[in-house]
């Protein structure tokens, strides 16, 4: 008798695929004009309440970021040389490069960029422009919704 063993079948692990981070992604973000004061700037981050924003040129590409640490090294050396801050502008004292993600990114690749650097919000863009912002907080809304129909 001719035994011919079966052919174990192989169970490839599933591979789990997560979602482009353009799902979760806030859509009405602040953003300021390079053109802006300091005082109007810091004036905007109080009034809604954010501690930074992309610094945008007239067709939305994103050339800087300007955030409250910006401002607050702004007035000390101003308190410290005795000069008046006031009509500094946005395009002065932004920090002109700026990680971005693209709305293509999966929510892991975010979540690990998150990780990896200090950032809380990554401007978002498409082809070059901004089209939202994601936020740690966005990845940890994402992944509960995951772990709610998949894990």
């Amino acid at each position: 008798m001719n035994f011919t063993p079966r052919k174990a079948e192989r169970n490839e692990p599933t591979v789990m695929t997560f979602p482009s981070v353009q799902k979760y992604m806030a859509r009405d973000e602040v953003t300021l004009s390079p053109e802006l004061t300091i005082d109007e700037a810091i004036d905007i981050f109080l009034d809604k309440k954010v501690t930074g924003a992309p610094v945008l040129d007239d067709e939305r590409r994103i050339i800087g970021m300007l955030t409250e640490k910006d401002c607050l090294k702004l007035i000390i050396d101003a308190a410290y040389s005795n000069m008046p801050y006031q009509d500094r502008t946005v395009k002065m004292y932004m920090s002109p490069v700026v990680k971005t993600v693209s709305i293509e990114s999966d929510i892991l690749d975010v979540a690990n960029e998150f990780l990896t650097t200090n950032f809380r919000k990554f401007p978002v863009v498409n082809d070059g422009k901004l089209v939202g912002q994601v936020s740690r907080r966005d990845i940890l809304k994402a992944i509960r919704e995951i772990k709610k129909t998949t894990w």
